[in-house]
């Protein structure tokens, strides 16, 4: 290989003080923006201590009884089950897949895959697959994606309740901020009609990445919420500049941003590199990839996100089931390739946004990615709440044979850590 021609792509020094002086010049409106957005929340360490007291248990119980008592029960009951050290540990669940042969195995912890469901709309589903957990000898996931309006989780309380609940068991969660392209924020789009039209954008135009802003600084101090799903170009860029600014947001993007090859891996990693801070930290704690990915890609990419220090630090989200409606064609199943995968990719999450085939094919009302943006009140009039819940419990069920598959290679997951005890 020629490695002068190599040398040319080399990018002069130069090139970042034309960047920094964008950045810093005291009239950039887009830069300008941003800032005052931020100051009105305060200074950036008043902003982090907000959301870190917001973000105590303590603190959150008491929103739960502010807003639906009733679930304090529940999260109470999770408590005790976690202390009483009732859901199944790593080795028990590994002689439970393989027998006496589990102690044969060393598994490959360094590559564990983080068992990941989407979209866990409501506290009440949250808490059925727990008490089957319990109750069945099976693994509550440790990665929860949720794509629910967050003023409508506000209000009926489940917002601080999942919130308190992930602590409880020791799990991650990202929210999906209401400045979507469903809010209505292109004013020449609609509902399905006009469903091709978001293909020019996913619906944060103008002012947008300022409003996505300022409901994050929202939720940040007020529950501390501090993984949000990101979904534009311009909201993952304001992401890096509050990352840069000190405030500890942290976000995942979107499969909706489209990135489908190791070049579009690149430019995603080469701007986080850029943005990081000097601890080599980035807001980007995952990178949701594109459905129509294949191992090769995601190969391809770790080789430079590892050479860009960000192996453990930005995560890649892999679709291994979907919502059997509204998305891709089916069957779509990937979990062999994932099995094929996880012994040299590191970092991986292995998402479950629907369940198995088999299971989808006899629910009279299979998984559905539009049902995310139905309001609670309309679920339940139209009598679907039990048919939705019964597709969580298949996703559920769908992560479950995912960590079956990896154990009976040998290969390691992250579940619920404080459940589920290695």
């Amino acid at each position: 290989m020629d490695e002068s021609m190599r040398e040319r792509l080399k990018i002069p020094y130069a090139r970042l003080d034309e960047i920094n002086a964008v950045l810093l010049n005291p009239d950039m409106r887009v830069v300008n923006d941003v800032l005052a957005v931020v100051e009105k929340y305060g200074t950036v360490e008043e902003i982090n201590r907000q959301a870190a007291e917001a973000a105590k248990l303590p603190n959150l119980l008491e929103k739960v009884k502010s807003k639906n008592s009733e679930y304090m029960r529940d999260l109470d009951w999770l408590i005790d089950q976690r202390d009483k050290k009732v859901f199944i540990s790593i080795p028990e669940y590994r002689r439970k897949i393989l027998g006496d042969k589990s102690e044969q195995f060393q598994f490959m912890d360094d590559f564990a895959v983080t068992l990941e469901i989407s979209a866990t709309q409501y506290f009440p589903w949250l808490m059925e697959i727990a008490r089957r957990s319990k109750a069945e000898q099976m693994l509550m996931p440790g990665r929860y994606i949720k794509v629910r309006k967050m003023k409508e989780q506000e209000n009926d309380g489940d917002l601080p309740a999942i919130a308190a609940a992930m602590q409880i068991i020791g799990a991650s969660y990202v929210e999906t901020l209401d400045t979507k392209g469903t809010d209505g924020s292109n004013i020449h789009l609609g509902g399905p009609a006009t469903i091709t039209g978001y293909f020019g954008g996913v619906g944060q135009p103008n002012h947008y990445p300022l409003k996505w802003l300022d409901e994050f600084l929202y939720y940040y101090t007020n529950y501390g919420v501090r993984q949000v799903l990101n979904v534009n170009p311009g909201t993952v860029l304001v992401g890096y500049l509050l990352y840069r600014l000190g405030v500890d947001i942290e976000y995942k993007i979107s499969v909706f941003m489209g990135n489908d090859n190791p070049y579009a891996g690149l430019w995603t990693l080469l701007g986080a590199k850029l943005f990081a801070r000097d601890d080599g930290s980035s807001p980007l704690i995952g990178f949701n990839w594109s459905n129509s990915v294949n191992n090769e890609t995601m190969e391809i990419t770790a080789q430079f996100r590892k050479q860009l220090g960000f192996e453990d630090v930005v995560r890649f989200e892999h679709h291994i089931t979907e919502t059997y409606k509204s998305i891709v064609r089916q069957p779509y199943n990937r979990r062999a390739e994932l099995v094929e995968l996880a012994d040299h990719v590191a970092n991986i999450s292995a998402k479950h946004e629907g369940g198995d085939e088999y299971d989808e094919l006899v629910r009279q009302h299979p998984s559905d990615i539009l049902d995310y943006f139905r309001d609670k009140s309309e679920i339940i009039a139209s009598g679907d709440w039990d048919a939705m819940q019964e597709n969580f419990i298949d996703k559920w069920a769908a992560t479950n044979r995912t960590a079956q598959a990896l154990t009976e290679c040998g290969l390691s997951f992250v579940a619920a850590q404080n459940l589920h005890e290695a």
